[in-house]
């Protein structure tokens, strides 16, 4: 049975973060998460009405037997204070907006855990302001696309690679971004396939067309600062109307290609605004296929453990699976 913190675990956090006068009236944890605990802390005697608590203790680790990765692969999972942190800064350093951090502690004498304290934006997130205000969320949109701009363009360097691995030296560039997703996405399309009759059956032609699009990709080396799992859940709006990231422990210096094919995703028919001219069509036919089929392999992972929200999983993998297979030339 998993253990998670209640205001006796928190109480003591928060008050060392905003003062010895605030008092937790309240301790609610969000749902989502697979990787960290996301806690909403109500509070009186403050001015400040609420904080968001991160954890990640092993308990808020909804992700089993993780197999394993080359630590200098930018899709290995990230957790943890550090490459939040590193993520912040890179992103704060171009005037992306992300939540202010109160405290951050890796010790463990205050919490058993990593743990931050950080602002707790109060405008919700751009996918429920696409329904509740239209047009405020149409300006944060937006602003969002300027933010991207400036992310995508800002180069770093001759490496990519998640920014907190490069910060310590790593490098993942002696395998191209292509060689990298492709190698991911036969990885996934093995793994969905044991789970998936329909890709199973299906599993050499997406072998083939995998190879295929891959080899129709020319050489480049220029790597974009970008989020990795930018959706409209991982997008919130502050009281200016302005978007903030959230969910940043994955930012990497990587091919754009791969961001834009997930903002296409996710975003639907509002990707037009955050739509940029010069992206590879070579790339974003090989990424889309891959990003398909990682969406089948992961969510399908995920309900091998315990992880609550099941239909919605389940929903993802069937969506993803279906669409991966329309990706097939006809024949």
């Amino acid at each position: 049975m998993r253990q998670f913190s209640d205001i006796e675990d928190l109480s003591g956090l928060v008050r060392d973060a905003l003062g010895a006068g605030c008092h937790v009236a309240a301790v609610e944890r969000l749902r989502g998460g697979s990787k960290k605990g996301v806690y909403r802390v109500r509070l009186d005697g403050t001015r400040t009405p609420s904080v968001i608590v991160y954890s990640w203790a092993e308990a808020e680790n909804f992700w089993p037997g993780a197999r394993e990765a080359d630590p200098a692969d930018p899709f290995a999972p990230a957790s943890g204070l550090v490459p939040f942190l590193t993520a912040r800064r890179s992103l704060d350093s171009l005037g992306a907006r992300v939540p202010r951090v109160l405290l951050a502690d890796d010790s463990r004498r205050r919490y058993p855990a990593d743990v931050a304290v950080v602002e707790d934006v109060s405008g919700g997130t751009l996918e429920a302001l696409f329904e509740t205000d239209p047009a405020r969320a149409a300006g944060a949109l937006d602003n969002l696309a300027v933010m991207l701009e400036v992310m995508h363009r800002h180069q770093g360097g001759e490496h990519y690679g998640r920014v907190d691995l490069l910060e310590q030296g790593g490098s993942a560039s002696e395998i191209s971004c292509e060689r990298r997703v492709l190698d991911r996405a036969l990885r996934d399309l093995a793994e969905a396939a044991g789970r998936d009759d329909r890709i199973k059956a299906a599993g050499a032609a997406l072998r083939d067309r995998l190879q295929e699009l891959a080899d129709r990709v020319s050489p480049r080396t220029e790597y974009g600062l970008i989020h990795g799992e930018l959706g409209p859940d991982h997008v919130l709006v502050d009281a200016d109307g302005h978007p903030v990231l959230i969910d940043i422990e994955g930012v990497m210096y990587f091919d754009v290609e791969w961001e834009h094919v997930f903002l296409r995703l996710r975003f639907g028919e509002r990707y037009t605004a955050l739509v940029r001219p010069g992206l590879d069509s070579q790339r974003l036919d090989l990424y889309m296929l891959a990003m398909r089929l990682s969406l089948v392999a992961g969510p399908l992972r995920l309900l091998d453990g315990d992880f609550p929200d099941r239909a919605v999983m389940q929903g993802i993998a069937e969506h993803n699976a279906k669409e991966a297979l329309a990706l097939l030339p006809l024949v």
